[in-house]
């Protein structure tokens, strides 16, 4: 099957979490905002009456006539069909209840600099950022870590959620620099977790490919030194 990935087409955000996965399992997928004409195809389909079940906001997902939104649910739907996901239904709840928490973390990491609101520049909430980003690194940054490097012996086996936590640790990486190399001593399996998933050929072919957005400043992993403490 042919999957249609409909996303910004400037930014990674959270259709990157998508993206990994498709690349990552070698599908044929093509990434339609990025395309000639794709955003109006995108608008359509959030926008247009005659799109059935149509999705409030990107990422969102065309397999067939199937159309799924939401990260969680998407990586759900896909796991299984890209041989990312477990065939028991506990496991592949597991691994749902996990996506789940790291959508939670990454709110928490976009709320460091817009912590009041999406729609106002950040230099019109600086003063919240800093307090929001303090109590980010210094309270949940590491419970984030913690928990994660405590259940890492429990995803062994390669699935979407180990492609997230790279996700996760990337961003973490380029936001809060300072912050991540003096976490990162602490949580060992979870940094060679993302080393292995690095290492992948396919996702390794990915990541040096045009196909990889860089991080900017309008992503959801934003670089403020101030934030960074």
């Amino acid at each position: 099957m042919k999957y249609e990935l409909y996303y910004w087409p400037s930014i990674q955000g959270r259709g990157e979490f998508i993206r990994l996965a498709l690349e990552d399992a070698g599908a044929d997928y093509v990434d339609v905002a990025r395309r000639p004409k794709g955003m109006r195809a995108m608008m359509h389909a959030m926008e247009s009456a005659s799109v059935k079940r149509a999705p409030f906001a990107p990422p969102f997902l065309r397999a067939g006539e199937l159309l799924v939104a939401q990260t969680a649910n998407i990586l759900f739907f896909l796991g299984p069909r890209l041989g990312l996901a477990p065939k028991s239904e506990a496991g592949r709840l597991w691994l749902h209840q996990l996506q789940l928490t790291i959508a939670d973390w990454l709110v928490e990491a976009h709320d460091t600099h817009h912590p009041i609101g999406g729609g106002l520049y950040y230099e019109d909430q600086k003063e919240e950022s800093l307090r929001c980003a303090e109590h980010f690194r210094t309270e949940r940054l590491p419970k984030f870590l913690g928990y994660f490097e405590r259940i890492s012996p429990e995803l062994k086996a390669h699935n979407y959620v180990n492609l997230s936590l790279f996700q996760m640790i990337e961003g973490l990486r380029y936001a809060f620099p300072l912050a991540m190399k003096s976490l990162e001593k602490k949580h060992s399996r979870l940094v060679a977790l993302h080393d292995r998933v690095a290492e992948r050929p396919r996702i390794a072919a990915y990541l040096s490919s045009k196909r990889r957005i860089s991080f900017n400043q309008q992503g959801i992993f934003r670089r403020y030194p101030e934030l960074d403490g």
